[in-house]
C-alpha cells in the first residue's frame, strides 16, 4: 500500500506537471492577484498546460524510442543532462512567446520565468551532481504560494500553505522511499526550487 501511494505521489506530482499547478492556483485560487483582462482562464491554462506538460512529454517519449534514453524515469544523472536541455529550451521557448505574444498579467510571466530558471538551474547541476527534480517543482510551488501570502496578508492563504507543506513532505518521503533519491539530493532539489521562485517572486511581485 505505502509503495502504491509513494509511486502515486510521484506520478501525480511529476515534475513536468507543476507548472499547470500553479497556473490552477494563480489563476483559481487567488483570482483578484492574477485575474486576465484579455484571455479566457482555461484558455491560458490550456496554453501553460500543453507548453510545459504535453510537448515535453512527447519530446521524451521520441527519445526512449529512438533509443537516447533508456527510461522515461530517468533514473541515471547521466540520461537526465539530454532531456533536462531539452526541456529547458521549451520552457524558455514558452516563457519568450507568453511574454512577446500573449497580454497577460506579470505574474504569469514572472511564474514561468521562475519556473524556466529553475529547469536551467537544474539542468547545470545535473552535469555534476543529482538532485531531485520532483522536490525543485514544489519547493517553488510552495515558495510562489509563501510570498503571495506575505505580500497580500490580506488573502487568507492558511489552507494553500498547509496543502503546500503538507504536500512537500509528501513527495519527498515519496522519493526516499521509492529510492529514487537520497536525502541530500532531495534537499539539494528542494533548496533550489525554493530559493529560486522565493527571490524572483519577492523581489518583482
Amino acid at each position: 500500500m505505502a509503495h502504491k501511494l509513494a509511486l502515486f505521489l510521484s506520478y501525480t506530482f511529476q515534475p513536468l506537471l507543476i507548472p499547470t499547478l500553479i497556473f490552477v492556483f494563480l489563476l483559481f485560487g487567488i483570482p483578484e492577484v492574477s485575474a486576465s483582462q484579455y484571455y479566457n482562464e482555461w484558455f491560458i491554462l490550456m496554453m501553460v498546460f500543453v507548453t510545459t506538460f504535453v510537448i515535453p512529454v512527447l519530446s521524451l517519449l521520441t527519445m526512449k524510442l529512438t533509443g537516447n534514453i533508456g527510461s522515461i524515469h530517468l533514473e541515471n544523472r547521466d540520461e537526465r543532462v539530454f532531456p533536462f536541455s531539452t526541456v529547458s529550451l521549451f520552457y524558455g521557448i514558452s516563457t519568450y512567446l507568453f511574454y512577446l505574444k500573449f497580454e497577460i498579467e506579470p505574474v504569469f510571466i514572472l511564474a514561468l520565468a521562475s519556473i524556466t530558471i529553475c529547469v536551467i538551474l537544474l539542468t547545470s547541476v545535473t552535469f555534476f551532481w543529482k538532485i531531485s527534480a520532483h522536490m525543485t517543482g514544489i519547493a517553488g510551488f510552495l515558495a510562489i504560494i509563501i510570498v503571495i501570502a506575505l505580500k497580500n496578508p490580506a488573502f487568507n492563504l492558511v489552507n494553500f500553505l498547509l496543502a503546500g507543506i503538507i504536500l512537500s513532505g509528501s513527495v519527498a518521503s515519496s522519493r526516499l522511499y521509492l529510492n529514487a533519491h537520497t536525502p541530500i539530493e532531495i534537499f539539494g532539489g528542494f533548496l533550489l526550487g525554493f530559493s529560486v521562485c522565493f527571490g524572483t517572486f519577492y523581489s518583482y511581485l
